[in-house]
């Protein structure tokens, strides 16, 4: 057993998230988004080195001493899987585990919205989930796929950095692919999964030019594509896949993302009131006449007021503050705690304190 795993062990019997394992500090988890440190003492480079070395095999740490970063999955039998970061640092060589849970989450466990389930079942086109770094868009993007896996008869292929989530094939035949070991690049990877008969493909992060063109020319062929962002809302999201193009090209991204979009799942997470585990609040961005026209004309800063709008017209979209606001109304999460993440924190506890007079 490699020294590094009794601290890893450690993480998921305390169910936290992440280890940190950097020179210079003692190692901190991850629990419920804060950081704890652990009853240890700091870690110096040598110790690092030595603690987080023993786990690769010759071939990542050849790849590590060249780049001086890597990404990978470390497993332990009978523990966990965790996606691990390595990188080098002012005070010496670091390392973040983060917990992949044994089983891929459904639906009903996340509480995720009957919609997402409708954007699933999508014969084709676009569909981004975004959020900031840690705010569970793996998590969602791995239910939706296993929810596609589970009800329908597809060919579902992921390209990820590294496979996270393993989704077994079900009604659905499943390829995985990990970028660097199966493929050169997300853009060589999905390059590829057009020449294998398609029916979905997940692509892990969309990240540059040649991926985002790719993944929108895959959906205009017939294939239904997630693909995850970071970003903070869904207006942005779109902006963020637009502003990629030169600006000679964006009129025509424009147009190709008004007739593509199927949908837009931005989320953040919060703490709940109880203290114990973490909820994700959802903006809903879903794909209309209306927002198909706001996108074409480059009208993409009216989304959010149209997200407000349409709350209520059973298109199932919805703005990332009422969804906070109907967790406030719950019980499920504080006024504060969604004022830290709500596009409009005033608001939000104007119209807390409204609810509490009722």
């Amino acid at each position: 057993m490699a020294r590094l795993d009794s601290f890893l062990r450690l993480v998921v019997e305390q169910s936290a998230s992440d280890l940190h394992f950097h020179a210079g500090v003692v190692p901190l988890i991850r629990h419920d988004g804060d950081m704890v440190p652990l009853p240890f003492r700091p870690i110096s480079d040598l110790e690092a080195r030595r603690f987080i070395l023993e786990i690769l095999s010759p071939e990542q740490r050849a790849i590590f001493e060249r780049e001086q970063d890597l990404d990978f999955v470390y497993s332990m039998p009978g523990v966990g899987r965790f996606r691990t970061n390595i990188f080098m640092q002012a005070r010496g060589v670091g390392a973040v585990f983060r917990v992949i849970p044994p089983v891929v989450p459904d639906f009903e466990k996340l509480g995720l919205p009957k919609v997402l389930k409708k954007l699933a079942e999508s014969a084709n086109g676009l569909v981004l989930v975004t959020g900031p770094t840690g705010s569970g868009k793996t998590t969602t993007l791995a239910a939706i796929v296993d929810y596609v896996n589970r009800t329908s008869k597809r060919h579902i292929i992921t390209i990820e950095d590294p496979v996270e989530f393993l989704h077994e094939p079900r009604e659905s035949v499943t390829t995985q692919r990990q970028v660097g070991l199966h493929a050169e690049s997300f853009a060589a990877a999905l390059r590829s999964a057009l020449r294998e008969s398609p029916d979905v493909v997940v692509v892990g992060e969309m990240r540059d030019l040649d991926t985002i063109n790719l993944a929108l020319s895959a959906a205009e062929t017939g294939v239904l594509v997630f693909g995850t962002l970071h970003s903070n809302s869904a207006a942005k999201a779109v902006d963020r896949i637009v502003d990629a193009f030169p600006e000679e090209q964006q009129d025509q991204a424009r147009g190709a993302m008004s007739v593509l979009l199927r949908g837009v799942v931005a989320q953040q997470l919060c703490k709940k009131a109880s203290g114990e585990g973490r909820v994700a609040a959802l903006e809903i961005l879903v794909q209309s006449y209306a927002v198909s026209h706001m996108i074409r004309e480059g009208k993409i800063h009216q989304i959010e007021g149209h997200l407000q709008s349409a709350e209520n017209d059973g298109s199932g979209m919805q703005s990332l503050d009422t969804c906070l606001l109907g967790y406030i109304r719950e019980g499920l999460i504080t006024v504060e705690e969604a004022a830290l993440v709500a596009n409009y924190p005033d608001n939000i506890r104007k119209l807390a304190a409204e609810l509490q007079e009722e």
